[in-house]
């Protein structure tokens, strides 16, 4: 176990050679070893009892030869009792090494949970921007690897230092009082070890990090293409004879990366049990000779052979030791990068919830741009050098409007004109830069979270439904509904028949993102979780984009449940949906350059009937049902 340990610390020796963690870092992790500083004392304690007896046995075990040697009426009986007591040292080495794992584990296990929790829980509270630049594989890791690397600093780094502390000074101690020449000898062989030790490991750097790095892009390649949309885009455009060969070439490089450390670690393993037998052999060759000689006796020779065993595994560990503290502090470090970003969307002290129904809502002079990445972000989870720091233009410039409780307000304009983010402002999926999104006369950045989710709803285009039954989906919006509610909300979503004719009904799984469903299903699924959710205000963020006339029939005739007594900001890129808006809001450029009701925009003549009248340009224009004759539209020219 303790080469394999000095083999990882090698290992990592060229990477972390020049690391220094600052005290503040220092000071953090014990605040994490605070809640379990008694069960790492008692822990800490058996570690010390283990080593102790790890020295008293072979010490024991020469006493037994002098005996035996020394003979004599009462030797048979001192034998045994020494005998006796090697045997009970035994069974409390084995127990203490029950109650050192027990609370090893504890104490591992509990810090693991409270970082989890920590990282876990603040990464959620980061913004949306934060996850569209973040590589998912990359934030995974520090959830798994760099928790539980960072766990090893009060587990096996820190019982590892002190059992071969005080393993190697009390062997050291006892074999330098049985004979320091023979002590001193054996210890020479030592460099014979460490030094090639040393060049093996620098190596062993360097083709781990290729190895990672390999494993890295494989896991990344595997993810894409094992997703449902990679598979369909690789099904539909790729190579498949091309990315088996490309996935082939990676893993056999990781093959044969295999084979490298398989041997170097052999040679490694090999070369410190040479070692040590060669210092065996020295110590048996010298003390035989001393012993030959009457200058000590033989169980000396035999406790100093067997305690040489004991000093070779502390001394070569003890070397790398700064190499493992430092590994499992970097990886402490590694995590507290991702609780050090500031989290854009933080509910203020003092935070009041928004009234029972509250439904008006107001934009007065909103302003917004973009983070810029260095704001949000981090270059070690982005995989880049260092992150931008532009800052970005604005936006949204002077957005102003209010709509009314029951009114339905619809966004429309040019893709990119502004409309998705001034609906994302509403619930706090980013904040104004200057001005204000009032609910019910409430600025919703003084307003409690809980209240905000609460009291807003949100249909997005693209609903994203998780890998669970069609009832946990339902339930995210309303932990405690019951089954006939399920029910019920999927039946005013127009997708109850639907499932009722489903094998597992509720229990169906819907599959990653949904993709067991089509997207009108999916869509009506989601506006069945609203309704259950039972907001005072609806957004639907381009809900029917993609859908077929069908599929975008049955979702209007759930929307229309779900609206119905709500207010409501659509977004729509298909102006028929929203005809029949109290108010439509043009946006372009950021701003809003027009607004009114279907037919006074349409009459106006600018950009709204411009895009009116080029979406139904096609025959069968739902012109022909409006009351306007043709002539008061724009002429397309």
């Amino acid at each position: 176990m303790a080469g394999w340990e000095t083999l990882r610390s090698l290992r990592k020796a060229e990477e972390l050679k020049d690391k220094r963690l600052g005290r503040e870092t220092t000071r953090r992790i014990m605040r994490f070893a605070r809640p379990y500083r008694r069960d790492i004392a008692v822990f800490l304690v058996t570690v010390v009892i283990g080593a102790a007896i790890g020295v008293a046995t072979p010490y024991l075990a020469g006493d037994v030869v002098n005996k035996i040697n020394a003979g004599g009426p009462g030797a048979g009986a001192a034998v045994v009792r020494v005998a006796l007591v090697i045997g009970g040292l035994a069974v409390a080495d084995a127990l203490l090494s029950l109650v050192q794992r027990w609370y090893s584990a504890r104490i591992g296990e509990g810090i693991i949970l409270a970082l989890r929790r920590l990282v876990y829980d603040h990464v959620q509270r980061m913004p949306l921007q934060f996850f569209t630049r973040t590589q998912t594989g990359a934030l995974v890791s520090r959830l798994n690897n760099d928790v539980q690397g960072a766990q090893r600093a009060f587990t096996s780094t820190l019982s590892g230092v002190v059992s071969n502390v005080i393993q190697l000074v009390l062997t050291a101690a006892v074999m330098l009082t049985l004979s320091w020449p023979i002590t001193v000898m054996s210890l020479v062989m030592l460099p014979l070890f460490i030094l090639p030790a040393r060049r093996v490991g620098k190596r062993l750097a360097a083709i781990t990090r290729e190895a990672y790095q390999l494993d890295a892009k494989m896991n990344a390649t595997m993810t894409e293409r094992f997703g449902v949309a990679g598979a369909l885009l690789v099904k539909l455009f790729g190579r498949p004879d091309d990315e088996a060969e490309r996935f082939a070439e990676r893993a056999g490089r990781v093959r044969d990366i295999g084979i490298q450390t398989a041997m170097y670690s052999r040679v490694f393993f090999v070369s410190m049990l040479l070692v040590a037998s060669l210092a065996q052999a020295l110590t048996y060759g010298l003390g035989g000779w001393l012993a030959v000689r009457g200058s000590i006796t033989a169980g000396t020779v035999v406790a100093l052979a067997l305690l040489l065993t004991r000093l070779y595994g502390p001394l070569t560990a003890l070397s790398n030791v700064r190499v493992d503290v430092m590994s499992a502090l970097v990886s402490f470090e590694r995590v507290f990068e991702v609780l050090d970003l500031t989290p854009a969307i933080a509910e203020k002290p003092g935070a009041r919830a928004l009234p029972a129904g509250a439904a008006a809502v107001e934009f007065r002079d909103v302003h917004f741009r973009y983070p810029s990445a260095a704001e949000v972000s981090l270059a070690s989870l982005e995989d880049v050098a260092g992150l931008d720091r532009t800052v970005t233009e604005e936006v949204l410039r002077g957005v102003s409007f209010s709509v009314a409780p029951g009114q339905m307000v619809a966004l429309v304009g040019p893709s990119g004109a502004g409309k998705s983010t001034t609906a994302m402002l509403l619930p706090r999926v980013y904040d104004v830069t200057s001005g204000a999104v009032l609910v019910d006369g409430v600025d919703v950045r003084d307003a409690t979270l809980q209240s905000l989710r609460d009291t807003i709803g949100v249909v997005t285009q693209d609903s994203h439904l998780f890998h669970e039954t069609i009832a946990e989906n339902l339930r995210y919006a309303k932990p405690g509904a019951t089954d006939e509610e399920l029910w019920t909300a999927l039946r005013r979503a127009q997708v109850g028949d639907l499932v009722e004719s489903l094998p597992e009904g509720l229990d169906t799984v819907v599959g990653e993102r949904g993709y067991r469903f089509s997207g009108g299903e999916k869509q009506r699924i989601a506006i069945a979780r609203l309704l259950l959710k039972a907001p005072s205000i609806v957004i639907l963020d381009e809900a029917t984009a993609h859908l077929d006339s069908e599929s975008e029939a049955a979702v209007q005739r759930a929307l229309a449940e779900a609206l119905t007594g709500r207010t409501a900001l659509v977004i729509a890129h298909r102006l028929s949906t929203i005809r029949d808006a109290d108010q439509i809001l043009v946006v372009d450029e950021g701003r809003i350059v027009e607004r009114g009701t279907h037919d006074e925009l349409v009459l106006a003549g600018g950009l709204y009937a411009e895009l009116y009248r080029t979406q139904f340009a096609v025959i069968d224009s739902p012109l022909r049902d409006s009351p306007l004759p043709d002539a008061a539209l724009p002429d397309p020219a």
